[in-house]
């Protein structure tokens, strides 16, 4: 076992030299490495390869991921902090936003509407923040005029999420028909794998067998040839797509 945990500090110690050369980093960090392999590893990955990894799409998912994991309600605690020093309109969104992604959608309906007064009582961000709360709060009916509103005092403005959003809401209602209609205008123009993951598995929900075989040989052939850094940033979205694939298979044994 102590040749194992040596085998395992030599070559994360080798990966880190490897990386220093390809990114030419000063030659003493290979000296560093190799001379004192666990010491030299820890402050190679906290002082070059840490900067580096968040300074990319991926490095910054993973980093927040974990801090979230490790924290999960630092965001929160912050901007109630922010919140309690001064009470605007940009404090309300940032808390209110902090308390649905914790799961307290209920509670930060208040902030939103606070937030929509004076000059931002039509504002399309906030607006579209505000129906999301409502619709993790189950109120699907408010939600669907909020958006209503949104349209119609602001017709110019356009939100790949928001019209995602919308059709999240008219499935939740069970308007088939209209959200059919939405649902492949959106795929047409906005077809990335969260909205086709959601058109899946709203097929199926809806006992659409067939439909739902063709949306998931068409999923599998993008999935083929998607590069591997897109995969690790929809990681959560392949894994909805792989749990549709499997309750479909079973749809399909059950009708054959």
């Amino acid at each position: 076992m102590p040749f194992l945990g040596i085998g395992l500090i030599g070559a994360i110690a080798l990966f880190f030299a490897f990386h220093a050369i390809r990114t030419q980093q000063d030659r003493y960090w290979i000296y560093i490495l190799f001379m004192v392999p666990l010491l030299g590893s820890i402050i190679y990955f906290a002082v070059i390869f840490l900067p580096e990894l968040r300074s990319t799409p991926l490095g910054y998912q993973v980093e927040s991921k974990l801090r979230k994991a490790l924290d999960p309600e630092r965001e929160l605690r912050e901007a109630q902090k922010q919140y309690e020093i001064s009470q605007t309109t940009s404090t309300r969104i940032d808390l209110g936003k902090a308390l649905v992604d914790n799961n307290r959608a209920d509670e930060a309906l208040i902030y939103y509407q606070q937030a929509l007064t004076g000059i931002y009582a039509t504002s399309p961000d906030i607006l579209l923040q505000y129906a999301y709360a409502l619709f993790m709060d189950h109120q699907y009916t408010k939600a669907k005029e909020t958006l209503n509103f949104l349209r119609e005092k602001n017709p110019d403005y356009k939100s790949d999420e928001g019209h995602l959003l919308y059709t999240k809401i008219l499935v939740s209602l069970n308007e088939r028909e209209q959200a059919k209609e939405e649902l492949e205008a959106l795929i047409s123009y906005f077809p990335s794998l969260e909205a086709i993951s959601f058109y899946l598995q709203t097929l199926i929900g809806w006992n659409n067998i067939d439909k739902a075989n063709h949306v998931l040989q068409i999923i599998e052939q993008r999935l083929k040839h998607l590069p591997k850094h897109s995969k690790r940033l929809n990681t959560q979205w392949i894994k909805e797509i792989e749990q549709s694939k499997q309750k479909l298979n079973q749809l399909n044994n059950e009708v054959n």
